[in-house]
């Protein structure tokens, strides 16, 4: 990937699809485990994770996800669940979740996904589940939400027990002990939530919730690299943005520092990551030294073939002209003794308007024949050793047999041509002497006045670069036909187009060129100011930028040997380094970059987005959300809430501080730990005891707590709703508990 012998090549990471599963999920053997124990379910928009409370860790694990597949040659429709949607591709692909952002929407496929969790914990019943239930639900979960557990699990699976709560509340119970007051900061999959916690009971009224997650910040960084790469060839699909986002991405314990800083050299170098989307290479046969040098030769060949050519039709082209030329001379020597009437007759004839129309095409084709005349000139420039002999140019016609006087005018066109080259070469030498006196005198003008010589060159150096900064623009714009330079360019056509249709007849002012009545094009200086607008191509602009960066180079030079405040990294060279680009820093990192490798046309570096996405959770405005971040809401709670003030804590809010407590999936980046740390001890009172805790697995926390909560039979009695209860009070009725959602009143 480098091509600077110095530095060494940065590592590759292939971002591959997640790859398709060979066995479908096992069943577990239930049949030592009593119908009294309770069934522990994490039910989350990410993963669901189900398992008996007696057992350390959940028995099933699987992304909550449902799929639908016809088979059409058995006339069967099958449902897959889970891990074993990734069975099969186009499976996989039809897959869709139960859950609408944070909120459950398609319950029919959560009734699938129970009876499939169900079935392979083995639960046994006759026209149920005999279990005790504990399920999870979001902070602050719909009244709706619920009353749709309660009828899906008491009628449709003859539930009698269960029992609701608050995923980051189960999750600060399994890791403390019970009666324990705190903060349990919870980043999941689809909102971040900050719970007060009171001697083991969520303070749900100062809770607060931020309506980012995982899945948003997998969206955030597909789109941050959408916008990036807006050209890249291949189209990336979800779970590889989630692997991009799952293992490099990581939160900043100094975020203003380190984002100031971490597009240089020294930086990239540890922190920017290239992945690399999987592609087909196609794999082309190496030739042969011999192969290549033939290769050469036939080009070679080739062009020679193409010059002769083109020198030939040019010859001709101007033998043509030359003829064209001898006879309109011949007509107006005829016409000199003629009357005005019958000139002009004989001009209409012709194809003439009148005779200043006709003088006027011997002139512009006088000027056509001299143009052509120099490019036959610049083609044959080579040292005449004789001076050829045209005796026959300056003897009447009367004189001459009819042999002669073809030979006569063969003489001419060969005497023309001679001419030319030699007018050609006089030129030349003039200009190379112009040039040499120029350069003496601005050897003179810097002797004499080297601050004002300095002055200048700065000047015409200064316009070049902003010419040259011009044209490179309108090569980039001219790439997209939505451009203002190729909209002008499509304009002039039209107009030109338009001219055209109504201006079928000749114009009287204008000579035509090339014996053509309708091609005026070109008679007048400006035709060719239109005919830049029209003609710029790719082509055309590198040749006026190659002609530019020439005479670039060369002031650089006399100003590097002549000027002491002009250095190196003045240079065109120096400001187009691309060490010195912050965007190529951005898009291609600390290496140089090779447009024609097909790898690198398939790689993106992460840099920037590494510790911009995650940093959403404590800056939400970044994400575009007008909410608080996790460090103001809790910044607000442990000084100024439960009797605090930014001079002193109460006891609540100390005993808080030394328990804060981070879990959920969107936690297990790396440096969230830190991050709060640092943050925490900027707003704290001093000497204030701050312990920071991170949750062992965030992901398994949740199911671990409602273990433990199940297993503590006095605070697990509390909180169980029954089928009766259910059936007597009705789908609206909470039972409230410690670690669960509370009813919310007016």
């Amino acid at each position: 990937m480098s091509r600077e012998p110095s530095l060494t090549p940065l590592r590759v990471h292939v971002v591959d699809e997640q790859p398709l599963v060979t066995e479908s999920e096992p069943f577990l053997d239930a049949s030592n485990i009593s119908t009294d124990t309770p069934i522990a379910i994490d039910f989350g928009s990410y993963e669901v994770r189900a398992g008996y409370v007696n057992q350390g860790d959940p028995a099933l694990v699987f992304t909550n996800r449902l799929a639908r597949y016809r088979d059409r040659k058995a006339s069967r429709t099958y449902t897959f669940v889970g891990n074993d949607t990734n069975l099969d591709q186009s499976i996989r692909t039809q897959s869709k979740s139960p859950f609408d952002g944070s909120m459950i929407t398609n319950w029919d496929y959560v009734d699938d996904i129970l009876a499939y969790t169900f079935h392979h914990l083995d639960v046994r019943g006759n026209g149920g589940v005999p279990n005790p239930v504990l399920i999870t639900e979001r902070m602050a979960a719909l009244q709706s939400q619920r009353s749709n557990w309660y009828e899906l699990l008491f009628e449709c699976y003859n539930l009698q027990k269960v029992t609701f709560g608050i995923d980051s509340l189960f999750s600060f119970y399994g890791e403390h002990p019970p009666g324990t007051t705190g903060i349990a900061i919870n980043s999941g999959n689809e909102d971040t939530s900050v719970i007060p916690v009171v001697n083991g009971k969520g303070i749900l009224t100062e809770a607060k919730r931020i309506n980012w997650g995982g899945q948003q910040s997998v969206g955030y960084l597909n789109g941050l690299l959408s916008l990036k790469y807006p050209y890249f060839p291949t189209k990336l699909v979800n779970n590889q943005f989630e692997s991009m986002y799952r293992d490099f991405c990581y939160f900043s314990t100094n975020f203003e520092e380190e984002i100031s800083t971490l597009l240089t050299m020294e930086n990239l170098e540890s922190k920017d990551i290239v992945v690399e989307a999987p592609f087909t290479e196609i794999v082309q046969v190496q030739k042969t030294e011999e192969e290549l040098r033939l290769q050469a030769e036939k080009r070679r060949e080739t062009g020679k073939r193409l010059q002769e050519q083109a020198k030939q039709r040019r010859k001709e082209k101007l033998v043509q002209k030359e003829e064209e030329y001898e006879y309109y001379l011949q007509i107006r020597v005829q016409l000199q003794d003629q009357p005005k009437k019958s000139v002009l007759a004989t001009l209409q004839k012709a194809g003439f308007d009148d005779e200043e129309d006709f003088n006027k095409y011997i002139l512009s084709l006088e000027r056509s024949l001299k143009r052509a005349r120099v490019l036959d000139a610049d083609a044959n420039d080579e040292e005449e050793t004789t001076v050829p002999v045209f005796d026959l140019v300056n003897i009447p016609d009367e004189e001459l047999t009819e042999e002669q006087k073809r030979e006569k005018r063969k003489q001419r066109l060969m005497k023309a041509n001679y001419d030319a080259r030699m007018k050609a070469k006089e030129e030349k030498l003039e200009q190379q002497k112009r040039d040499e006196e120029a350069r003496l005198r601005d050897v003179q003008w810097r002797e004499a006045d080297l601050k004002g010589w300095i002055k200048d060159k700065r000047a015409k150096l200064s316009n070049l670069m902003k010419s040259r900064k011009e044209k490179l623009k309108m090569k980039e714009d001219m790439k997209d036909r939505k451009s203002q330079a190729a909209q002008k360019r499509m304009k002039n056509i039209a107009s030109l187009a338009e001219d055209k249709i109504s201006g079928n007849k000749r114009s009287k002012q204008q000579a035509t060129i090339d014996n053509d009545p309708n091609d005026t094009f070109g008679a007048n200086d400006d035709d060719w100011m239109i005919y830049n607008d029209i003609s710029q191509n790719p082509e055309a602009l590198d040749e006026a930028l190659e002609e530019e960066y020439k005479t670039i180079v060369e002031i650089e030079k006399e100003l590097l040997e002549h000027d002491p405040t002009f250095t190196e990294e003045d240079t065109l060279d120096a400001q187009y380094d691309w060490r010195n680009s912050v965007l190529h820093l951005f898009l291609r990192g600390p290496r140089s970059h090779d447009s024609e490798s097909i790898h690198e046309q398939h790689q993106m570096h992460l840099n920037v987005e590494r510790i911009r996405v995650p940093e959403v959770i404590f800056q939400p405005s970044i994400g575009g959300l007008d909410q608080a971040g996790i460090v103001e809401l809790c910044e607000t709670l442990l000084l100024k809430k439960f009797g605090s003030n930014r001079r002193e804590l109460s006891e609540i809010s100390k005993m808080m501080a030394k328990n804060i407590f981070i879990t959920g999936g969107n936690a297990k980046l790396p440096g969230i730990r830190e991050r709060v740390v640092r943050e925490f001890t900027g707003f704290l009172p001093v000497g204030t005891n701050l312990n920071v805790k991170l949750a062992e697995d965030p992901s398994m926390s949740a199911w671990r707590g409602m273990a433990k909560f199940a297993n503590n039979t006095s605070l697990y009695e509390t909180s169980i709703m029954t089928k009766k209860e259910y059936e007597e009070l009705g789908p609206e009725y909470i039972k409230e508990h410690n670690l669960g959602n509370a009813k919310f009143v007016d």
